[in-house]
This record gives structure tokens, sequence and C-alpha cells, in this order.
């Protein structure tokens, strides 16, 4: 009896060793396929703008027809990112050379004081330049450009302004979107030692928690703010489907943005803050089981409603960091749920096959549904953050 327990315990083990072993394999190969497109098509798009050094890419039209962006589009930084990322995991020079070219394009826009996107444009670009390459240049383009965005903070709304049109609607409007551009800011402070950079984006993060989230920690899109008294004026949406929607993208950004500011501070309030996003999309009714969400969790047309990419990679980025600060079963469930997304994005559904899609890598995101702009195309953050859970989660199999 003891024998034959001893046997089944074996090869129970043995086979339980063997579908994990199994599992891992099958990830690699996701992983590998999706960084090989990634590169493909990085190298395609990079080509096909060599000679438009005014030009970024941004989006495609259903034809293929690439949709482009000056240096102050809010998306011009993701692609020279796409490229770094890239060539820091191949070592491919070539990727580093269009990396450097694609990267000097936006170079002016550190001086920008009407935007809130700088975190966007110019961490996500040259944050990867000054870490690969450790370049002072680049350095000193992060400093510049903390200090630009820092312009837009006001100390009597503890919070970063947004928009600057719309005056007659808005008057100190914050989105949730602007929690991405704290990075850079936290950046900006180990570099300069700086407290003024820390304090702002502490600031700007607590006052979000404290408005932008609802009891069930879902988050608005919109807070207007009074700029004298910094009393909340209004919450709306403006690219949800209603004001008391979740939009699919602002939970990934407020997930996404919480779980960094964790990283970058040490602070457990934002870790739980993190969590706690973290179980409302997961568990979510209107989380479809291959785990793209739809453009908005409460889109009317479920289950005909659009998918969006481009918060399903944000999300997976974000999750799978968020699994190395969490107990080993929540680590679990974060890194299943990634899992799954990164599989259902590397299938043929979203992943554009080589030379297609306008040179991006992912298809079917969602941009603006309200305004009917960019609907079911590529988008260029899209690939930036499928491209940077790729590797994370590449970096946890190691």
């Amino acid at each position: 009896m003891n024998k034959t327990f001893i046997l089944m315990s074996i090869l129970v083990g043995s086979m339980l060793s063997s579908c994990t072993t199994t599992s891992k394999n099958s990830m690699n190969a996701v992983i590998e396929k999706g960084l090989e497109r990634s590169v493909e098509q990085a190298k395609y798009l990079a080509t096909s703008l060599a000679d438009e050094p005014e030009l970024l890419p941004r989006s495609a039209e259903a034809d293929g027809t690439l949709i482009t962006s000056d240096s102050h589009w809010w998306c011009s930084g993701f692609f020279s990112g796409v490229l770094w990322m890239l060539y820091n995991d191949t070592k491919e020079e070539v990727l580093k050379d269009y990396a450097i070219n694609y990267t000097d394009r936006i170079e002016k826009e550190q001086y920008s004081l009407d935007t809130h996107d700088l975190g966007f444009m110019m961490y996500c670009s040259y944050g990867h330049a000054y870490r690969i390459t450790g370049d002072a240049k680049y350095k000193n383009v992060i400093l510049q450009s903390s200090k630009s965005l820092a312009s837009r903070y006001k100390e009597e709304t503890g919070v970063i302004r947004s928009w600057d049109h719309s005056t007659d609607k808005w008057q100190y409007p914050v989105i949730i979107d602007n929690l991405m551009n704290l990075e850079m800011l936290e950046e900006a402070y180990k570099l300069s030692n700086n407290k003024l950079f820390d304090h702002i984006a502490r600031s700007h993060a607590d006052r979000s928690m404290l408005n932008h989230f609802r009891p069930d920690f879902s988050s608005c899109h919109v807070v207007d703010y009074d700029s004298i008294t910094g009393k909340v004026l209004s919450i709306c949406t403006h690219q949800g489907y209603a004001d008391a929607s979740s939009w699919s993208r602002g939970q990934a950004w407020g997930l996404y943005g919480y779980t960094m500011m964790y990283r970058e501070t040490k602070n457990k309030t934002y870790l739980e803050f993190a969590k706690n996003i973290a179980r409302f999309i997961l568990n979510h009714p209107n989380m479809p089981t291959d785990k793209i969400p739809y453009w908005d969790f409460d889109a009317p047309e479920i289950p005909n409603a659009l998918r969006d990419a481009s918060a399903a990679a944000i999300i997976a980025s974000a999750l799978i960091e968020l699994s190395t600060y969490v107990d080993k079963n929540l680590s679990k469930e974060y890194l299943d749920i990634a899992t799954t997304q990164l599989r259902t994005l590397t299938s043929d559904e979203y992943l554009a096959a080589p030379g297609t899609n306008g040179g991006f890598i992912l298809k079917h995101s969602v941009g603006n549904f309200p305004e009917q702009r960019e609907l079911d195309v590529p988008l260029t953050y899209a690939d930036y953050y499928y491209v940077e859970a790729l590797l994370r989660y590449k970096s946890l199999m190691k």
C-alpha cells in the first residue's frame, strides 16, 4: 500500500512538473513570437518614415495607410520607446540607429508648457534612451521636460493641470491619464535631488486617489477643480461612455499609475490602492474571458462593443509589475490574467501580419469612441505597452 502511494505521488509530481514545464515553454513561444513580430513591424514602420524627420507614427487607416503626427502630439514619444526597448533586448544596431533618430525628432518638446503629456512624450522616449546609453544629453532633456511639466502644477489644487482647451466647460481639468506622467517627475527627483518633483508627483497621486476614484475603486475620467480654492467643481467623462461609467483605458491608467508610484516611493498606500483597482478590473462581470476589455466596461453594446487592445496591453504590463510586489497567491492571480492577455494579443486576431497594419504591431484599439475617432485601429501606445509587457514577462521567466 505504501509503495503504491509513493509511486502514485511520484507519478503525480512528475505530471505536475511536466505541465509546469509545458506551460512555461508555451509562454516562451508566445513571448518569442510577439517580440520577433514587434521587431519586424518596428523596422518596417521606421523605414517608412525615415525621410520624414518632422513626422511620427500615430495610427493607420483600415487599408493600412499610415496616419502620422508632429512632435507635439501626446503620442509622439511612444515609437522611439518601442525602438529603444527592442534594441535593448536584441542589441541590433539598426534598431538603436532608428531609436536615436526618432527620439531626436521630439527634442524641442522639452520646453513645451502647454501640455500635461510630457511624461508620455519625453519619458517613454528619453527615459529609455538615458537608461540604456547613460548619455548625459538624454538626462538633461528629462530634467528640462520635468521642469516644464512642473509649471502646470498649482499648490492650491495639489494637481497638475491637464487641458487648456474648453475653458467655457472646465476651469482646471485633470484627467486620470495624468498619473502616467508622474514617473518622469520621480526620475527627475532621483537625477537632481530636487524635492519639488517628488512633492508634485506625490501630491497629484494623493489628490487623485481622493477625487478620481469611486468607492468600488473604478475611476472617472475628468475632475475639474477650482483653481483658487482647490475645490472639486465637477466630475465627468470625455472619452468614456458616460460620466458614471468605467472607461477601460482610464482604469488601466489608474492601475499602472499607482503600481508605478509604489515602485518609486515605496509608499504602501499606493500599493494597496493598485491592488484595489486590480480587483475592480479583474472581477468585473463585463471582462471577457480572453481578458481584452471592451472600450468601456459599461458600454451599452456589450457583448458587441469594440474591444480595446491598448487597455489590455497597459493592464497586462501593470499586472506583471504588480505581481512582484504582492504575496504568492495574488502574484499568481495577476500573472494568470496577464498571461491570458498576452496570449490573446499575440494571436492572429490581434497581432498584425508582417508588413500590414501600417507597420503597427497590434490591431483593434479604440482612441475616442464618443467622438468617433480612432475606432478599431492600431495605436502607437498600444504597441508600446505590449512590448513593455512582453519584456517584463520575459524578465520574470529568466
